[in-house]
C-alpha cells in the first residue's frame, strides 16, 4: 500500500473513532488466504434461483466470491473471479462495496487497494469482467448505481464522490466535473446511495455524525454538498423503502446496547426531515441496513451482538421494533455480522458473518421474523467485504 493510502487509512480510522473496531471485521490489513473450495473451477452454470456475491478484498488481488443460490436458499460456492484490482486486506467500515444494477445485468465491485472500480456482466455461465476504471479518488469503499449513472465513494483523504456514465456494453466513462467533496476532508464515510427516483445522492459520514446529500441534475452532475446533522451518532448504513423513506443505522461509536435506527424524508434538493429518530435496537454496533423487497421491514446487523434487529416500517415512516430484545435473528457471539442483502423475491436474507467468517442465511416469514438456516463458506478470507444477492 502506498504512503498516501496508508495515511488515508489512518485518517479514516481516526475519523470514525472507536467505530472501526466495532463495525468492521477487525482483521489486520494482511494478505487473506482463500479456502481451496473457492478455487475449484467446476464450470457449473448458475442455477435459476440466483447467486450471492462478495469480494475477497485481498491485497494481492481482489476477487468476487460467488455462491450459487438454490430454491431453498442454500448456497454452494462457485469459482472466484478476479476483479483486476486489489483490496485492502482488512475492515473498511463501509456498506455497498459490491452492488448489482437494478436490472440485474451488471455487478460493480470496488477495489480499495488499487483505487479503481470493476464492472462485470452477469451471464448464465457466470461473471465476465468488462471494465476496470480509476475511482476518481483514493480508497473507494462504496458504489451507487441508478440507470446509466454510477457514483463511487472514496474514503481516502480528501474524501469525495465521483461519477461515471455506464455504456450499453458495460464500460464506464468518467463524468467530467462530477467529483464533489464531502462535509470535510476526512469524515469516515460509510455508504453512498441514490434515492429510488435517482434525484438525490446520499452519503453517511461516521466521523462527523453527518448525512451529506447532493441533488442530481439531468446531466448526472451533482449540486454542492448539503451536509446535515444525523438524528443519532455514527450514522452508518442505509436503505430506502418504496416511498423513498431513508432508513439509517446509528452505531453510537460501538457503545454497548446503544445502537439506534432513524428514518427521514428527503425533498428534491436533498433536505432531510426526521420522521422517527433514534429508535433503539437494544444491541451493539448496528451498522448495516437491509430493507425487505416489499418495503415492509428493515433490518440492521449488530456487529457487537452477533444478531439482526428487525423493524416494521409504517406507512407514515414510523419504525416499530419486531422483537423487544432486539434479536429478530441470532447468529451468535463472535460472529460479527456485517454486510447483508436480500435475495431476489425477498424470501432469504444473507449476512456476512465476518467473525466466522461465513455467510449466514435467514428465511423471512410474512410477519418479518427470521429463521436461521445452514450457512456456507466457512473458508472465507478474513477481510471479505460487501454483499449483493439476486
Amino acid at each position: 500500500m502506498s504512503v498516501p493510502r496508508m495515511l488515508a487509512a489512518i485518517a479514516l480510522a481516526l475519523g470514525a473513532g472507536t467505530l472501526m473496531s466495532a463495525c468492521s471485521d477487525g482483521s489486520a490489513p494482511t494478505e487473506p488466504s482463500i479456502d481451496p473450495s473457492f478455487r475449484q473451477a467446476n464450470n457449473v452454470p448458475h442455477t435459476a434461483a440466483g447467486s450471492v456475491y462478495l469480494m475477497s478484498n485481498a491485497v494481492g488481488g481482489n476477487e468476487v466470491l460467488v455462491f450459487r443460490r438454490d430454491l431453498d436458499g442454500s448456497l454452494s460456492p462457485d469459482a472466484p473471479v478476479a476483479t483486476g484490482g486489489t483490496g485492502s486486506g482488512g475492515g473498511l467500515g463501509n456498506q455497498g462495496a459490491v452492488v448489482l444494477s437494478k436490472d440485474g445485468r451488471w455487478l460493480f465491485v470496488v477495489n480499495p487497494g488499487s483505487d479503481d472500480l470493476s464492472v462485470f456482466r452477469i451471464r448464465p455461465e457466470g461473471l465476465q469482467l468488462i471494465d476496470v476504471v480509476g475511482s476518481g479518488g483514493d480508497m473507494p469503499v462504496s458504489v451507487a448505481v441508478h440507470g446509466s449513472l454510477v457514483y463511487v465513494l472514496n474514503a481516502g483523504a480528501p474524501n469525495n464522490v465521483s461519477g461515471f456514465s455506464l455504456r450499453n456494453d458495460g464500460s464506464l466513462t468518467p463524468l467530467a466535473g462530477s467529483t464533489r467533496p464531502l462535509s470535510a476532508a476526512s469524515t469516515g464515510p460509510a455508504q453512498v446511495g441514490f434515492t429510488p427516483r435517482g434525484d438525490v445522492l446520499v452519503v453517511t459520514e461516521k466521523g462527523t455524525n453527518t448525512i451529506t446529500t447532493y441533488a442530481v441534475g439531468s446531466d448526472g452532475l451533482l449540486s454542492a454538498p448539503n451536509s446535515q446533522g444525523a438524528a443519532g451518532q455514527t450514522p452508518f448504513g442505509f436503505g430506502f423503502d418504496h416511498r423513498g423513506l431513508l432508513i439509517v443505522s446509528e452505531a453510537f461509536g460501538g457503545a454497548p446496547d446503544a445502537s439506534t435506527v432513524s428514518s427521514y424524508r428527503l425533498n428534491r434538493d436533498g433536505d432531510l426531515t426526521v420522521v422517527d429518530p433514534v429508535v433503539p435496537t437494544t444491541e451493539t454496533a448496528a451498522c448495516w441496513i437491509a430493507v425487505s423487497e416489499n418495503g415492509r421491514f428493515a433490518y440492521t446487523t449488530n456487529t457487537g451482538s452477533g444478531s439482526v434487529t428487525g423493524f416494521d416500517v409504517g406507512h407514515a415512516g414510523k419504525l416499530e421494533i419486531l422483537d423487544a430484545d432486539g434479536q429478530t435473528g441470532i447468529i451468535g457471539g463472535g460472529s460479527s455480522p456485517i454486510d447483508a442483502a436480500f435475495s431476489q423475491g425477498g424470501r432469504y436474507l444473507y449476512v456476512l458473518s465476518s467473525g466466522i467468517p461465513a455467510v449466514s442465511v435467514f428465511r423471512l416469514d410474512a410477519h418479518g421474523g427470521l429463521t436461521l438456516l445452514p450457512g456456507a463458506g466457512a473458508g472465507l478470507p478474513p477481510g471479505a467485504n460487501g454483499m449483493a444477492a439476486r
